[in-house]
């Protein structure tokens, strides 16, 4: 059984002018010990999916259907003082922009102590101290700097301060909402390194979202490609990259520079996203697909299955 199941998830946002459909029918798994990647356009869903899993979306969003079975239990019909139990201890959530999150006016270990003494019974300060040092020490940080204040620390070592608070109650599921946005290329590829050897060293699941496809190459064994609320396609990271079968698959690769073969010029995929209040009939990305045809205009393009775990949503697949 895995770990995580997601089933035809759908949250959307209530507006004076109607419902924004943010995320509109997404199904993936996460198993045990493995990480699976989200990507996507910004505005694609991604985000709305994590903070659904973990009931934290902000108002005027709401949960209308779907199920997300954590180990057994469906989270959408637990109550919110069952989740406050989940939350940190089942599930933890790194979120985006977190190396700022951290309050300027604490110390470092006292912030990273106070998530354990909130959701941990029978824990003196002194041992929640303790642990914050271990944790800071285990994310790669001197434990002395819990003495420190976060303008004291470097954005990437506050990222991995963040990274650290998010670990305080041993999850067994962690989600990355871009943990490695607006650090430069070298404190990135150290806080990815970082969150590679947790995940080995404490057999952690992970969703990792970013929109960065070198980064879902590097860390994930499957990935959802996520397109306006839906996912497009699924499957293994290595089928996703060697062998991608849906248009705006191979828009988002095709856009992505490499280093390795020939030179070629970047593709760019026209138009931009479009409005989840009103989107599109039939395949949402029809508007931007150069191979468009006339039945992507009008029907919505059922789940194609490849084998190996491998599905896509396309009409010109099957």
């Amino acid at each position: 059984m895995p770990l995580l199941e997601v089933r035809e998830l759908k949250t959307y946002y209530f507006t004076l002018r109607g419902p924004v459909k943010a995320v509109d029918g997404v199904s993936f798994d996460v198993e045990k010990g493995e990480t699976v990647g989200l990507a996507g356009e910004s505005g694609c869903g991604k985000t709305t999916t994590a903070l659904s899993i973990i009931k934290l979306i902000p108002p005027p969003g709401k949960i209308i259907g779907g199920k997300i079975i954590f180990e057994g239990k469906d989270l959408v019909t637990m109550k919110d003082s069952d989740i406050r139990r989940i939350r940190w201890k089942g599930i933890a959530m790194i979120f985006q922009g977190a190396m700022n999150a951290l309050n300027p006016v604490f110390k470092v270990g006292d912030q990273i102590a106070e998530a354990i003494l909130a959701h941990e019974k029978n824990v003196s300060e002194k041992e929640a101290w303790e642990r914050a040092e271990k944790l800071l020490e285990m994310v790669g940080i001197d434990p002395s700097r819990a003495q420190d204040y976060p303008h004291e620390f470097s954005g990437g070592m506050r990222q991995r301060a963040m990274i650290a608070m998010a670990l305080a109650c041993n999850p067994k599921l962690l989600i990355a909402d871009e943990p490695a946005t607006a650090l430069d290329v070298i404190v990135q590829a150290q806080v990815l390194e970082v969150m590679r050897n947790l995940k080995t060293r404490l057999n952690l699941s992970m969703i990792l979202i970013t929109h960065d496809l070198s980064i879902i190459a590097e860390m994930c064994d499957r990935v959802a490609i996520m397109y306006a609320g839906k996912i497009v396609e699924y499957g293994s990271a290595r089928d996703i990259f060697k062998n991608p079968q849906h248009p705006y698959t191979k828009g988002l690769i095709g856009a992505f520079p490499s280093i390795r073969g020939p030179k070629k010029s970047l593709q760019s995929i026209p138009g931009s996203p479009p409005n989840l209040l009103n989107p599109p009939p039939g395949c949402r990305f029809h508007p931007r697909c150069p191979q468009a045809m006339p039945i992507c205009r009008k029907e919505e393009p059922k789940v194609v299955k490849l084998g190996g775990g491998h599905i896509v949503s396309c009409h010109l697949v099957g």
